[in-house]
This record gives C-alpha cells, sequence and structure tokens, in this order.
C-alpha cells in the first residue's frame, strides 16, 4: 500500500505542479481571449438559459435527450459533490487559504473552457442505436483523424470509465463514509462504514439500471433542493461570523503569493502548493476542462450549440464561487482551519461552531444529497464510454463494478482516495485539451455565427 502512495503521490507531483498547470490553465486563458471574455460578455444571457429553463415536471426529451435544464441539472450534479464540502477543506488544509485564490482564478478561465467543451458536445452529437449520445470522444474524433485520434479517444474513454465511474465514485462514497461515521461517533453510536456504503450502492443502483429518463428525473428534483438548503445553512453560520470575512478574504489573497505570512514557516507551504492544491480541488470541483460534463450537455435540446455552451459556463460559476465559497467561508471566518480536523471532518466543526450538535450532521445530510447526486452523474459519463468502447451489454457489468467501488471506496483511507482520483483526474485532462486546441477554430466559428 506504501508503494502504491508513494507512486501516485509522485505521478500526482508531475502532472499538478507543471503538466496540467500549463494544459488547464493555458487553455482557459486561450479561450477566454480567444472568444473575447464571453464569460464576462454573456454571463447574464446565459444566466437566463439556465434559469429561463428551470423545471420539476419530468423527462420531455425522446432518445435519450433531456430537456436544457435537465442537461445542466446532470452537469451541475457531477460537479457540485465532495469537492464543494471535502476538497475545499482539503485544499485549505494542504495549499492554505492561498488555494482558494487559484482555485477562483482557475476556476474564471474555466468558464470559458467549458463553453468550449458543451458547444463541441452539442456540434458533434449524434445518434447510435436510436438514443442522442455525445462528448469528447466523439469531437476527439473530429479532431484528429486517423489513428492517432482513435487511439486518443480510446485513452481519454478509459480514463473516464477509471477516474469517474470507479476512482471518483470512491472518493464520493468515502466522503459519505468519514461524514456519517463521525457523526455516529461523537454520539458513541457505532456503525462501520461499510455499512454505509453498501446503503449507498442499493440506491445507486435503483437509478443506474433505470435510464436516462430516471436519471434525468433525480437530478432535476434533487440539484435545486440540495443547493438550497445547503446555501441557507452556510449562510447562517457566515453571517454569524460576519465580522470575520475581511480577515478572511485577506488570508485568501495574500495567502496565494506569500503562504508563511498566513500560516507562519512551520507550516512548510510554498506558492507552488497553494497552486497545485487550488487548480487540483477547483477541476476536482467544477470539472471544467476534465472532458466530464459535455457528456450531460450533448443531449440537450438545445436551440444551437451556442446556448448550450452559455448555459454550461453558469454551471462552473454555480459550483465554485457559490456552492464551493460557501463551504470556504464557513471554515475560515469560524476559525476552525488549525483545530487539526481534515477533509469532511474540518467541514462539519465550522458548523458545529455555530449549529453546535446539528452542525455535523447538516453537513453529513448535505455531503450526502451532493456525493450521491454526483455518483450518478459521473456513472452516467462513465456508462457513455463503455458503450462507446465495449458496446450496449457491457453497460450493465460496469455499472456492477461501479457499485462495488462504492462498497470499497467507503471503508479506505481518505488521502489515498483523493490521491488517486487526481491522478485520473490528471490523465483525462490531456486527450481533451488536446481536442479543444485543435477545435477551437470551429468553437469560435459557431461563437460568431450564433452571436449576430
Amino acid at each position: 500500500m506504501d508503494a502504491l502512495m508513494n507512486f501516485v503521490d509522485s505521478a500526482n507531483s508531475l502532472l499538478w505542479n507543471s503538466v496540467l498547470l500549463i494544459l488547464l490553465c493555458g487553455t482557459g486563458i486561450f479561450y477566454t481571449f480567444k472568444l473575447k471574455f464571453i464569460q464576462v460578455r454573456k454571463f447574464k444571457e446565459g444566466f437566463k438559459l439556465v434559469f429561463g429553463n428551470f423545471s420539476l415536471k419530468g423527462a420531455k426529451g425522446e432518445n435519450g435527450e433531456m430537456t436544457p435544464f435537465q442537461s445542466i441539472a446532470t452537469a451541475i450534479a457531477a460537479q457540485v459533490g465532495t469537492g464543494n464540502l471535502t476538497g475545499a477543506a482539503t485544499a485549505l488544509i494542504g495549499g492554505g487559504p492561498g488555494a482558494i485564490f487559484w482555485m477562483w482564478l482557475s476556476a474564471f478561465f474555466g468558464m470559458a473552457t467549458n463553453y468550449a467543451e458543451a458547444t463541441l458536445a452539442q456540434e458533434y452529437k449524434t445518434v447510435e442505436d436510436g438514443e442522442i449520445t455525445g462528448g469528447p470522444v466523439y469531437y476527439i474524433r473530429q479532431a484528429f483523424k486517423g489513428k492517432f485520434g482513435k487511439v486518443l479517444a480510446v485513452c481519454f474513454a478509459a480514463f473516464v470509465i477509471l477516474a469517474l465511474g470507479f476512482m471518483g465514485n470512491m472518493v464520493q462514497s468515502n466522503s459519505i463514509g468519514v461524514a456519517f461515521t463521525e457523526v455516529f461517533s461523537a454520539r458513541n453510536i457505532s456503525i462501520p462504514p461499510l455499512a454505509v456504503g453498501v446503503v449507498i450502492a442499493a440506491f445507486a443502483a435503483f437509478i443506474f439500471f433505470g435510464g436516462t429518463k430516471r436519471l434525468a428525473g433525480v437530478v432535476e428534483k434533487l440539484v435545486p433542493i440540495m443547493a438550497i438548503i445547503y446555501i441557507v445553512g452556510s449562510l447562517f453560520v457566515i453571517l454569524t461570523h460576519i465580522t470575520a470575512i475581511p480577515a478572511a478574504i485577506k488570508m485568501i489573497v495574500v495567502g496565494a503569493f506569500s503562504p508563511k505570512a498566513i500560516l507562519g514557516g512551520a507550516a512548510g507551504i510554498t506558492i507552488r502548493e497553494a497552486i497545485r492544491y487550488g487548480v487540483a480541488r477547483g477541476l476536482f470541483s467544477n470539472e471544467a476542462g476534465m472532458g466530464s460534463t459535455p457528456h450531460a450537455h450533448a443531449r440537450a435540446t438545445a436551440k444551437n450549440p451556442h446556448e448550450q455552451g452559455l448555459a454550461a459556463m453558469i454551471s462552473v460559476f454555480i459550483d465554485t464561487f457559490i456552492i464551493l465559497n460557501l463551504t470556504v467561508f464557513s471554515v475560515l471566518t469560524t476559525g476552525v482551519l488549525d483545530s487539526g480536523k481534515d477533509g469532511i471532518a474540518l467541514t462539519q466543526t465550522a458548523f458545529a461552531t455555530t449549529l453546535g450538535g446539528f452542525g455535523d450532521i447538516f453537513v453529513a445530510i448535505c455531503l450526502l444529497f451532493f456525493a450521491f447526486s454526483t455518483i450518478i452523474g459521473w456513472h452516467f459519463f462513465g456508462a457513455i464510454n463503455v458503450k462507446w468502447l465495449f458496446g450496449e451489454k457491457a453497460v450493465k457489468v460496469y455499472s456492477l463494478i461501479a457499485l462495488v467501488f462504492i462498497v470499497v471506496g467507503s471503508t479506505l483511507k481518505v488521502q489515498l482516495v483523493w490521491d488517486l482520483s487526481d491522478f485520473f483526474n490528471g490523465l483525462m485532462v490531456i486527450p481533451n485539451a488536446l481536442a479543444l486546441w485543435a477545435l477551437s477554430g470551429v468553437v469560435k466559428k459557431i461563437n460568431k455565427t450564433y452571436e449576430k
């Protein structure tokens, strides 16, 4: 186990300290300038497209299609998960408060990247076995013809299955197991994380084997409810400590460029680590550039690719600048950063300072909804790639294996699970980003056509 942890840690250092920082941020900056700061210019229009299509009435699409709101809800379901509650806390511990600044910056540029991903997913969606489908494997094949394109697409599909369907969902179940173990142990109740994992897997199986309509019907109701509950609870905690907000902002901004000035030399956190944890956890949270959410955007019944791209930008904004920031400021304003807690336990400690004995329960319940919605979203993305690689019959086998990973993930060490997830998430980015660069002319053409 130690050998595995050392290997994964070394690989992550190579990926996240250089390769992906350049690739992810570079792609976001490139598209931001190429599309003339579309995330600023068209923010209002994108906001209207998302909430103008708000509906809880159920699936309307045919042949596996989703309504525009369902596709955005599915994307947000995948984005808003443990990255917002647990990931934010681990970023604060691993990279200091300054990591959040780099998380913000990467998310801002990531909004332009997400526009490009969703636009291409709509442009190159297709019909297979009577069902609308699409995603990076389809636009990667358009970007690179011949054997190279096929190999790149196969690699991406394999990375998605491993990163989201298996390793990613281990992270989700692990965080749920840890959160509820914290709640139970505080009340002298002994319930093993394995039992929590089995329950999660049972509910997940009901949706996994119910098809696209069941998935869409669940996420369009679950996402708005879970977001509202967490927003209200977080705002109560933050506003209770409102006088600490300026100091929290200072910790983030100063810590981004001088971690020692905030944490002291004993913490040993450098600017490089602040950037690494900020970008890595930001990616895990909003998924911009990773190639996951285009699977949902491809199935939307959008008027045109440009409009779906605008709506996709807003999902990144909601994930990082609203939900994730609520966790960050809950931790920083309550002063629990040096409590010795890590991961979801740190977030629970922050809420307990204001909500008392109900604080850890509140966070555990919110995490359950957030992480579960991500599990079903990521399983869906993985299933699309399994079908593309191996055919329809392989999807059920994939679903069964994913359920096993959910159960096993609830029992593992937190650090190993997160490190493995970071590793495979990083590998996903490379083929997706290469295709985004190669098809930048297509994205620009679509943008010019429909903006007029």
